[in-house]
C-alpha cells in the first residue's frame, strides 16, 4: 500500500511541535527531515523513527516493529515504528522525536571525514 497524502499531512501536522519538517518521497515512502537530518520515514502509512542501541529498548518495550523493507525475512534497519498512542500525544511525540533527531545528529557527525592534523 502506498503512503497516502492524508496520512503524510496528518503526521506533519502532529510533528509541527518541532518546527518545520521537510519531507521527500523516496522508494515508495516518505523521508522526514528536521534541520537537514533524516530522522524518520513513512511507509505503508506507518511512521518509523531512527533508533540506536540505547533508544531501541524503548521501542521494543512498546512492542514497536522494526522497519524491514525486504519483508520479515530481511535484516532490520535503524528505524522502528512509532506507537500510535505516541503519535497522538504531542508531549510524548516531542520527546520521542527529539530523541530520534539526536540519534540522526550523532550518526551524521560520526560519518564526517576526519581531517589529518599537521605535525
Amino acid at each position: 500500500m502506498p503512503v497516502s497524502k492524508e496520512y503524510v499531512d496528518y503526521v506533519l501536522d502532529q510533528l509541527s511541535c518541532l518546527g518545520e519538517i521537510a519531507h521527500k518521497r523516496m522508494f515508495g515512502g516518505v523521508g522526514l527531515y528536521f534541520d537537514g537530518l533524516f530522522f524518520a520515514l513513512i511507509d505503508d502509512d506507518i511512521v518509523y523513527f531512527k533508533v540506536d542501541d540505547n533508544s531501541r529498548r524503548r521501542y521494543e518495550a512498546a512492542r514497536a516493529k522494526p522497519f524491514q523493507p525486504g519483508g520479515e525475512s530481511s535484516s532490520t534497519s535503524g528505524y522502528y515504528s512509532l506507537p500510535v498512542n505516541v503519535l497522538e500525544d504531542s508531549d510524548q511525540l516531542k520527546t520521542w522525536a527529539d530523541e530520534a533527531i539526536e540519534v540522526a545528529r550523532r550518526k551524521a557527525s560520526s560519518k564526517k571525514p576526519r581531517t589529518k592534523q599537521r605535525k
